[in-house]
């Protein structure tokens, strides 16, 4: 299977550059390196992701097997183990959310969806946290979790984000990567990528859903709730309920996420803007999930669960998405059931009608090759 290579961060780029153009000079440094390393271990992911797959089969258990790893600071991956599947709880926080996180993950996928771990073959579960110092963000590396501590070595006053392994939806996302790494393997940019990242939220959203045992109306659809300290005059790094509204703060800027094609952003920057554009089909999952009622997980998460591993391919864009959601429910529910009016809903409400013909996306590509920006205002 070809295998593209990408850094799939959590942190948004568009936020750390804002943290570059207002922070403070301690602030703005931490933010440059996370930039600088993400993009070091961009070159390093051809390398990984070839490891991964041929590691794929041998690596695999058969059931829930998690490692924990402690980089202590430092770059080496994984690091030293520190706990491993079925050993009693650390001391250390972030071994203990992270090792808990990614057990709640498989769970979400093993008894909702019948999934055996990210490959769908059992793969062992690894992550490593005390990733660098002052390291702001989380990545899936195509094999492993990392987290960085965020910027804990700052004074209170300053301090922006909160270790990463804090918020469980987090975890759900990164992982939920892998899991698209091993299936519809989108592309990461323009559209294909913004429904990569739209993906990992939505699982990641469920993950703790699941976990909390909420239905859709009473869930809050944050990603990365509880990871920002007090200074920062937000809720989390995205919404799915209300795109665009994460977060306005003097040094992160604002939340730039449409909830609408109409507001479609066009900029070759964040490889065609894929944690921005996100923002639309994550509305459509809200959308329809809440129009469901009920448990997000059992109709919607079917839904697009299977769209995910049966039907999605490489370059598919948001107009497919909705056809080929609207295609499973009807499988999964039946022809003209309410799921399959749901999801309809949920498209529509975000300016995409099933069987329509919704602007692709690709312009930003063809001007990235000019070295134009295709940014609309909004």
């Amino acid at each position: 299977m070809h295998t593209h290579h990408s850094v799939f961060c959590i942190t948004p780029p568009h936020m750390l550059q804002e943290i570059i153009r207002n922070g403070s000079s301690t602030q703005r440094d931490i933010a440059l390196r996370t930039l600088i390393t993400s993009e070091q271990i961009r070159g390093q992911r051809r390398v990984i992701k070839s490891v991964a797959a041929f590691m794929g089969t041998a690596m695999a258990t058969g059931n829930k097997q998690r490692s924990v790893y402690d980089a202590k600071n430092g770059s080496q991956l994984p690091g030293t183990l520190v706990r491993n599947e079925g050993d009693p709880a650390s001391a250390d926080p972030a071994v203990n959310e992270a090792y808990d996180g990614s057990g709640v993950t498989y769970d979400l996928y093993y008894d909702i969806f019948g999934r055996n771990s990210i490959n769908n073959n059992g793969l062992k579960l690894e992550s490593t946290v005390h990733y660098q110092k002052g390291y702001d963000n989380a990545f899936w590396d195509g094999k492993q979790m990392v987290y960085g501590d965020g910027d804990e070595d700052l004074s209170p006053a300053e301090r922006l984000f909160n270790r990463f392994t804090i918020a469980l939806d987090i975890i759900g996302h990164e992982l939920t990567h892998g899991v698209t790494q091993h299936e519809a393997n989108l592309a990461y940019w323009d559209q294909p990528g913004a429904l990569n990242e739209s993906l990992s939220d939505v699982f990641g959203s469920l993950v703790k859903q699941y976990q909390r045992k909420q239905t859709a109306s009473e869930a809050d659809w944050i990603i990365g709730e509880g990871l920002f300290t007090p200074n920062v005059n937000g809720v989390g790094i995205r919404t799915m309920k209300a795109p665009g509204t994460a977060y306005n703060d003097p040094v992160l800027g604002k939340d730039p996420q449409p909830g609408h094609m109409r507001d479609y952003v066009r900029t070759v920057e964040d490889n065609g803007g894929v944690h921005i554009n996100s923002g639309i089909p994550n509305h459509a999952f809200y959308i329809t999930a809440l129009e469901l009622g009920g448990n997000a997980w059992e109709k919607a998460g079917r839904i697009w669960y299977k769209t995910l591993t049966d039907k999605l391919q490489e370059r598919s864009t948001f107009q497919q998405a909705c056809d080929l959601t609207y295609e499973a429910a009807g499988e999964l529910f039946g022809a003209n059931s309410l799921e399959q009016q749901a999801v309809k809903k949920g498209w529509g409400e975000v300016g995409i009608t099933v069987g329509g013909d919704a602007p692709t996306g690709c312009l930003s590509t063809i001007l990235g090759v000019f070295g134009i920006s295709a940014r609309a205002e909004k």
